[in-house]
Parts: C-alpha cells; sequence; structure tokens
C-alpha cells in the first residue's frame, strides 16, 4: 500500500532533519505502507496543479495527503485560486487512480493576522472535505488542544519564521496525522 503527501514547506520538512513524513515513514514501515513524500518548500496547491502527473499520478497511490495552504497563504494564493486547486486535484486524482483522499490543515500562528490568514485557507479546506467527500485532518485544532494540555506556548513548536514548525511541532503534526490515517489503513488492508 502507498500514502503519498503532497505539500508545501511543512509537508516537505523545511528547517528539521525530522520532518512529519519522516516520522509516518518509520510508523508505517511494520504496517507494509510505503510513504511516498512529493512536497517542495515554498510549493502552492498551484504548484500541485502543474506536476501532477509526475509527482502524484505517476505512483498511483492508495491514500494521497493533500497538504497545502501556509505557502499559498502568504505567497498571496487567492482562496477562490486555492480552493479550486484542491477540487481539480480531487478529481484528476479520482478519475485516474481512485485514491482515499485526506485534506490537512497546519498550525496555528499566535499573530492574529497571520491566523486570519491561514484561516481562510483551513475554511476553503473543510469547505472541499465536506463537498467533496474527503478526509480532513484538522491539524490546527489538535495544536491548539496539545499547547494547552502540555501547558506550551507557541514557540515550544515553531522556528523562528513562525510558518514553519519545529521538531517537536512535526511530532505532534505526526500524531495527529497518525489518528486520522490509520482509519484508511485499516480499511484499506
Amino acid at each position: 500500500m502507498k500514502l503519498l503527501i503532497r505539500g508545501g514547506s511543512i509537508a516537505a520538512g523545511h528547517g528539521v532533519t525530522k520532518s512529519y513524513a519522516d516520522i509516518l515513514t518509520g510508523h508505517l514501515l511494520d504496517k507494509k505502507i510505503e510513504v511516498i513524500n512529493r512536497s517542495g518548500f515554498k510549493e502552492t496547491s498551484f504548484d500541485g496543479i502543474r506536476t501532477f502527473n509526475e509527482d502524484i499520478e505517476v505512483f498511483k497511490p492508495d491514500i494521497l495527503l493533500l497538504h497545502f495552504g501556509v505557502d499559498d497563504a502568504f505567497q498571496c494564493v487567492y482562496r477562490s485560486e486555492f480552493q479550486e486547486n484542491f477540487v481539480q486535484l480531487i478529481r484528476l486524482a479520482r478519475i485516474r487512480f481512485s485514491p482515499v483522499i485526506f485534506l490537512a490543515t497546519s498550525h496555528i500562528f499566535e499573530d492574529p493576522y497571520d491566523m486570519d490568514a491561514v484561516n481562510i485557507f483551513y475554511r476553503s479546506l473543510r469547505i472541499v472535505a465536506s463537498d467533496l467527500g474527503c478526509e480532513l485532518i484538522p491539524v490546527d485544532h489538535y495544536w491548539a488542544g496539545y499547547l494547552k494540555e502540555h501547558h506550551l506556548c507557541h514557540d515550544d513548536l515553531i522556528l523562528s519564521d513562525s510558518r514553519y514548525p519545529n521538531e517537536i511541532g512535526h511530532q505532534v503534526i505526526a500524531e495527529v496525522m497518525m489518528k486520522w490515517l490509520s482509519k484508511a489503513f485499516d480499511n484499506r488492508q
């Protein structure tokens, strides 16, 4: 079974030596699930569309995890474009190889302006997931709960550039990803 992750800087593990994709790879070896990460630094949902054939279709994954949003928000992609790009990615995947599809939000931001910017994209993900019957992994909700439960502040889970989680932040993301993805693994095996 193959899990393919396609996203931007966070999914690519920018700024860390061990990303959430690396953590997932380690956890899923025993289940004989191959993790393929085709994410790139500063890539947006437009890049996902542009490279669909070589980064997604060629692998024909059983499970597709799309994790764009933060780079889109900070590179001035319009919400409507972002939403349409996800609709296109999902339709292409379903027509060509019919995977189980997950969409994921990312972490929360302390700066209210940054949070407002990414929330627009998180809402779009929720809309697309609901409209097209995809699973949504609410990383932002889990992240907020994790901070509160462990009495941490934002800086404990992010790099100096708040757009990017540190290695502990990637562990938090991997935890929530495993909780949601495990349902698909159990159903597909």
